[in-house]
Parts: structure tokens; sequence; C-alpha cells
């Protein structure tokens, strides 16, 4: 019996192109996520998980596309493994088999750590920046807004008419957001 061939494709926002990360691979079905590697529950990846099957081989562009963590990069790993599926990882060049070698664990553990610590740099560097930003005054962060002051805004982007357009910049600068974390309330992708 021959496995299927399945793509797992992330990225945090619908915005990000995900055609580069398993291009010139033909595939028989791709799980996609819209979401940060951090969360470990996500919706596709679970699907993936469940569907995969003894023979199937499961390709991601790379390692951090799966997970952000070690431990989480092992346990779907060993998920996929345990039910006598392979995973590639095109970007890293490793591939994991049911029966892993001593070297192919070390492998995982030694990539899995340098790109955990990748991320650690990467948030420590954005955490100066802003500190460095905060002491020259430039940097500040956003409020919450009240249910109150979220039904108000409402209340008056309702009452406008065709001819009296509510200007929604100065609706933002008034509350103290941006347009856009206008748009996210105003959406419910913002929450207090």
């Amino acid at each position: 019996m021959t496995g299927k061939k399945v793509g797992y494709v992330r990225v945090s926002t619908k915005d990000q192109k995900i055609e580069r990360q398993l291009d010139n691979i033909d595939l028989d079905i791709v799980f996609t996520d819209y979401a940060s590697g951090i969360k470990a529950n996500r919706p596709k990846l679970q699907e993936m998980l469940n569907y995969v099957r003894d023979g199937d081989i499961v390709f991601v562009h790379s390692m951090d596309r799966l997970a952000r963590n070690l431990d989480d990069l092992r346990k779907i790993i060993q998920t996929i493994t345990g039910k006598g599926a392979q995973i590639r990882f095109i970007k890293e060049g490793l591939e994991f088999i049911c029966n892993s070698s001593p070297m192919s664990n070390l492998m995982l553990s030694l990539m899995g750590a340098f790109a955990e610590f990748e991320h650690s740099l990467i948030r420590e560097r954005q955490m100066e920046g802003i500190n460095k930003a905060k002491a020259r005054g430039v940097y500040k962060k956003e409020h919450s807004l009240s249910d109150s002051q979220i039904s108000e805004i409402k209340s008056r982007l309702t009452q406008e008419t065709s001819y009296m357009k509510v200007n929604r910049s100065k609706l933002a600068k008034e509350y103290g957001i941006s347009r856009t974390t206008l748009y996210h309330y105003l959406n419910g992708k913002c929450q207090n």
C-alpha cells in the first residue's frame, strides 16, 4: 500500500503568502493553518495529525512552521512517526521515520534547540528595540477600550448618514487608538 503525500503549511496571518513553503512538491492533500506557531492547538495541525496513516509522508517547509519549542516539536513528530508515517523538513533536509536512529534523534534535538534559541533571540531584540523606543519617547502602547467606549463608537457609526460620514481616523485618535485597532474592535478581533 502506498501512502499519501501530506503537506502542512503554517503562516501567522492570512496576509502572508503560503505558496513558497511547499512549492514544487506534488502533494495529495495540504493542511494550512493561519495561526501563531506558539499555539500548539491549531485546528489544521490537529486535523492533519488525525488524518495521517501508516505509509504517509508529511512534508513541512521547516521546523519552525511546525512548532516553536522543542517539546512541542518532539511530541508532534512522535505522533506522526508513531502512526507509521514519515515527516520531512524541506529547509533542514531532515527526515524522521517510525524507527528513528539515535543520530536522527540527536539531529532533531539540535535543530529544534537552534530554532527555539533563534526565536528567543528575535524576541529579545524586539524587546530591546521597544525599550529604546520607550526611552526616546516614541513608543506608545495603545490602551484597551472599555465596553461602554466600544458601544459608544458603534453607536456613533450607526448614526452616520450618507451625507455625514464619521471620520474613522479622527474617531480613533479621539479614543487614543490606531485606525487599525478601531477596525479590530468593530470586527470583534480585539477583546478587553
